[in-house]
């Protein structure tokens, strides 16, 4: 990205975490002596190998996040004004898209906007959408004591005035004649027996569907890690998900490279990814030590 900070910047909205604090870390951390260099991709830019065996580093930390939207694979995902939860938060926290034409990064948030989801991202996304105007709807397939999102977080999102449906999935979207979505067709959904998440599987009710307007739909079902540093880093192991398998100080199965955050875990806090980033911090800081003084 062109800025730094990742997902505080361009994941979590402002009225949560204002920019200007997380410039000040990333400021300080500068003056401690470290160099930034942004618009780098790695896997692409470098590898993780290159940047061992080329470029003279002696370890390498990846703290690159779950940052890859997934989809419900239905009909209609394609139409416009059906955006991903990262593509919808990047362009309105990153980008300013809702300052468009003064910022490049247009954004088209009609009357009534679906989120679809129930985590703290369909959160950030629903109160985002709220502020630039739209009467806003949660769908959830699931009830209100399995949402996933933080309690608080939940309690925001109804003051301010979002709605939740909860019990209901989307099985298509509805364009009018310009390809741009109009409608979305539901169904009911009741609780079976538990999942492998622990919680109650949401069942179709058969013949329940009913169709919601709507002219800007946010997908914000989860997110999982981009595959190109594990693609391209021979010998590093990973799990059947896509995270780097570490150790609890950050060690990967690749001398001299550490991980941390949701590239290990999956999706979780910035808290539990700060914690991370500084044990293995204090892991490197060993190895280096044991393996040149």
């Amino acid at each position: 990205m062109h800025l730094p900070g990742g997902v505080l910047v361009y994941g979590i909205p402002e009225f949560r975490l204002p920019k200007s604090i997380v410039q000040a870390e990333v400021d300080y951390i500068q003056k401690l002596g470290a160099e930034v260099r942004l618009g780098y991709l790695i896997g692409r830019t470098y590898t993780i190998p290159e940047l061992l065996k080329e470029r003279g580093f002696d370890a390498v930390f990846i703290g690159t996040g779950a940052g890859l939207p997934q989809f419900l694979r239905i009909p209609g995902e394609n139409l416009g004004g059906v955006y991903s939860s990262n593509e919808f938060l990047i362009r309105v926290n990153l980008m300013k898209s809702y300052e468009f034409p003064d910022y490049d990064t247009p954004i088209r948030v009609g009357k009534h906007v679906a989120v679809l989801g129930g985590g703290n991202v369909a959160m950030d996304s629903a109160r985002s959408a709220l502020r630039l105007g739209a009467d806003v709807c949660i769908v959830y397939r699931r009830s209100r004591e399995e949402l996933p999102a933080r309690k608080e977080e939940v309690e925001n999102a109804e003051e301010e005035g979002v709605e939740f449906k909860f019990l209901a999935t989307p099985i298509r979207l509805i364009g009018d004649e310009k390809g741009w979505v109009k409608a979305m067709e539901c169904i009911r959904m009741e609780l079976g027996p538990p999942d492998d998440s622990g919680r109650r599987r949401p069942v179709p009710v058969k013949g329940s569907e009913f169709i919601m307007d709507t002219d800007t739909v946010v997908v914000a079902i989860g997110r999982t890690p981009n595959p190109i540093i594990q693609m391209t880093t021979e010998g590093l192991e990973v799990t059947k998900y896509g995270t780097i398998v570490a150790d609890e100080n950050g060690r990967t199965s690749l001398e001299g490279v550490y991980a941390g955050g949701d590239i290990v875990t999956g999706e979780a806090t910035v808290i539990s990814a700060m914690g991370a980033g500084k044990k293995a911090a204090r892991a490197i800081h060993e190895y280096l030590m044991r393996e040149h003084v």
